[in-house]
């Protein structure tokens, strides 16, 4: 660009110098707009580079995300034992010893005392000897109550050969009369409800793979084979845990508000050439005021919409999901009844990607961070009025959420323009507005919750379980996987002890099969006041 001194610019005329101008005008404008692409670039470059940093070599979690509202992740309603298992061990509060003075009175049982009550007791003495208590005390002495302090024992597995013997009457006649017994949940075969529970138990809850159970009860001199428990496991969910099953779909599809999420399960041998992706779908039911819980899982061999539209063809309540295209198809169909309604958790996390990667103190002037800030905000006053009846509760949405929600869309259009839409932030905001619609809708429904946290808590322990044993071998048994997984998380959501409940079932069911209706099925709910008192004994938490 030519430089121009004071003489020469006070000779050229009017024209000229006006011409000059305008060039130099739309220069500038060009370096400005040229400048504003570079920035745009370098920003989505740094989120780019910090995220594959982020995901190959930090932590997954988002609890150390806190804006400057001062938010955590505990605002989010996220289960709080993940969080606290991702970051530093609790220490232990100490076994309390109580020694109880002449003066002083007995301290209360504590929560501790309480957990421990259920379990058999054993008391050992640490006495002295008389010839060290003459020792000690020669003058004599007298005994104070005991100092006492508790240990909790564990002894293994305890297995018991039941003998069954059957008396066989023959009467004078000829006739043959057999004692009364129990049906054989499976016939010809060593397994009982309880072997059958312990191995599901092992298997579903602890995520114990067969063949490290197998490698177990070798060690315990009972040699079984992964392949008959893995018999065992199919035929017990296919003949009984199905009717429940379907007794429990029932129940869930009849709830106003159900939540739903995928994962893909690779299965061996599915009927498809070549390894196919095949996907575990579950459902819960999740409005604010459902008294009954209920975790459903189901095998399909596809991600496409019939899956989830087989499955929900009853249901006529609000299904809470993430942006995935297929469950907005679905809603648009002429035969569906239901409408479906956004994850705002899933928004939140598209903005808490880029903040974790730049990390906090890089971020705090970007967009994503104030998106953050915006939408934890949002949640937080949304919690303060979940104790609320629901009509309050519809109130209080509409006169102090429904603004918070208007502000941050008219927020994400205004900034809209300032971010590169092809950077991880661009990509967040243009999320949110094709993801309006849906995120709205927990504002028409006080039953509705803001997420879809409550699908997502209840897949985590397949997804960790599939760590474990990698390959399903058969659709059965996936399909056995489906019903025993949605049992044992059904039995969590309700506090039930997973070991005793499915061997109740298991017991119980099999004396049914030649019923001509499922009414008993009643009487075996996960909230049955008729399940035994064993079934609703918790393990003790040991704090």
């Amino acid at each position: 660009m030519e430089k121009y001194t004071k003489e020469q610019l006070n000779a050229m005329d009017k024209e000229e110098l006006v011409q000059m101008l305008y060039n130099t005008q739309q220069t500038l404008y060009n370096t400005q707009q040229l400048l504003e692409t570079l920035v745009k670039q370098n920003q989505e470059l740094t989120e780019t580079i910090a995220l594959m940093n982020q995901r190959q070599f930090g932590r997954k979690s988002e609890k150390n995300l806190v804006t400057k509202d001062q938010i955590t992740i505990f605002d989010m309603g996220v289960n709080e034992a993940e969080v606290t298992a991702s970051g530093q061990i609790p220490m232990e509060p100490p076994m309390e010893t109580v020694v109880v003075q002449e003066h002083k009175r007995a301290k209360k049982k504590g929560k501790r005392e309480e957990d421990l009550s259920r379990y058999p007791v054993t008391i050992v003495r640490h006495d002295l000897d008389d010839a060290e208590l003459r020792e000690k005390f020669p003058e004599g002495y007298t005994t104070l109550p005991d100092e006492v302090y508790k240990k909790l024992e564990v002894q293994p597995a305890t297995f018991i050969v039941k003998e069954h013997h059957i008396t066989v009457y023959k009467g004078k006649d000829g006739s043959i009369v057999k004692g009364t017994h129990p049906k054989e949940m499976l016939s010809n075969s060593i397994a009982s409800p309880s072997l059958v529970a312990f191995i599901m138990n092992a298997k579903y809850t602890n995520a114990v793979p067969l063949y490290r159970q197998e490698q177990e009860l070798e060690r315990n001199d009972i040699r079984i084979s992964r392949q008959n428990m893995a018999h065992w496991v199919i035929t017990a969910s296919e003949r009984y845990l199905s009717l429940l099953w379907d007794r429990l779909k029932k129940e869930i599809t009849s709830c106003s508000v159900v939540h739903a999420d995928e994962t893909p399960v690779s299965v061996v041998k599915d009927g498809r050439e070549g390894m196919h992706k095949s996907y575990m779908w579950v459902y819960r039911n999740g409005g604010l005021q459902d008294e009954h819980p209920v975790v459903l899982y189901d095998f399909q061999l596809t991600r496409k919409k019939e899956a989830p539209g087989k499955f929900l063809d009853a249901f006529t309540g609000t299904l809470v999901t993430d942006g995935y295209q297929v469950y907005h198809s679905l809603e648009k169909d002429a035969e569906t009844q239901f409408k479906v309604a956004g994850c705002w958790a899933h928004a939140r996390r598209k903005f808490a990607d880029p903040v974790k990667a730049m990390g906090m103190e890089k971020a705090k002037n970007t967009v994503a961070y104030e998106a953050l800030g915006l939408i934890q905000h949002i949640y937080r006053r949304d919690n303060e009025l979940k104790d609320l009846k629901s009509g309050e509760r519809k109130r209080k949405r509409k006169s102090l959420i429904r603004p918070l929600v208007d502000d941050f869309f008219r927020w994400i259009r205004e900034v809209q323009l300032q971010v590169s839409r092809t950077s991880e932030t661009g990509k967040a905001l243009t999320y949110c507005l094709n993801q309006e619609k849906y995120l709205r809708v927990f504002l028409k429904n006080p039953e509705i919750p803001m997420d879809n946290n409550a699908a997502e808590r209840a897949i985590r322990p397949f997804c960790v379980g599939k760590k474990n044993w990698k390959l399903i071998d058969t659709i059965h048994g996936a399909e056995a996987s489906a019903i025993i997984y949605s049992i044992v998380e059904t039995c969590k959501l309700n506090n039930l002890n997973i070991f005793y409940y499915i061997s109740h079932l298991l017991t119980e069911i099999p004396k049914h099969m030649d019923d001509t209706n499922l009414d008993f099925l009643e009487d075996l709910l996960p909230w049955s006041e008729k399940l035994p008192e064993e079934c609703k004994k918790r393990i003790a938490e040991i704090k």
